[in-house]
């Protein structure tokens, strides 16, 4: 098996859950929040991730995860799509919706792709360890 390089980012990211363990847990809580802001945005969140959700899952190898959350957008976007029609309240709300959707592709994409690389983790489930 041939080891992987990795960029001082990832390598970054990657020490830092090793050290603190998951995001849910106690000993990651308290080391994030010690961190600075843009210490707490390299670990926390993945700007590439935010912008180009899916797209990027795909490219770190994160299909099965990907598929999951495009799936939760799609049931969400139409439920709220539903309740904004029938409520006939502002369609600006989606724009919000969507956002926060990309937030959560944001959130979840540095720890997914820890559990793929270091723990060897191929599961569907994108939120495991995170929420």
């Amino acid at each position: 098996m041939m080891n992987k390089e990795y960029s001082a980012k990832w390598e970054e990211r990657f020490d830092f859950f090793e050290k603190y363990g998951s995001p849910k847990s106690p000993e990651y809580k308290a080391a994030y929040k010690a961190l600075t802001f843009g210490k707490r945005i390299l670990i926390g969140m993945n700007i590439w991730a935010f912008f180009f959700g899916f797209i990027y899952f795909l490219i770190l190898g994160l299909w099965r995860k990907a598929l999951t959350l495009f799936g939760i957008n799609v049931a969400i976007i139409i439920v709220v799509s539903f309740i904004v029609e029938g409520l006939s309240l502002s369609p600006s709300i989606l724009n919000v919706v969507s956002i926060v959707l990309n937030f959560l592709w944001a959130a979840t994409a540095n720890y997914a792709y820890y559990l793929k690389e270091k723990k060897n983790d191929q599961g569907w489930n994108p939120f495991t360890g995170v929420f």
